[in-house]
């Protein structure tokens, strides 16, 4: 794997990551009791991106490190990964 594709893979990892850790600080000016004039109740209150930024890079390092693990020290693509999963076969309603 090349520099350009690792860093494009960890860069749709981090992309993944960030939205799935970007609620678990996050609190809404109505959670907080103090809506600003003009803006949403949804609207985050006191807004802080550093511990969100570090804490994705740091969950994105270690699935992308999980990811080089299995692909370049197990030998496994993702084509073996997909082929290892089971057929998904929808019920009938």
């Amino acid at each position: 794997m090349g520099f350009g594709t690792g860093f494009a893979i960890y860069f749709i990892i981090w992309w993944v990551v960030l939205f799935t850790v970007l609620p678990f600080w996050a609190r809404s000016q109505a959670d907080e009791g103090e809506v600003t004039l003009g803006t949403p109740r949804s609207a985050p209150a006191n807004f802080r991106f550093a511990p969100i930024f570090w804490s994705t890079t740091l969950v994105s390092g270690l699935v992308f490190g999980l990811y080089l693990f299995v692909t370049l020290g197990l030998g496994y693509s993702l084509d073996d990964l997909i082929a290892i999963m089971p057929d998904f076969k929808p019920t009938g309603d």
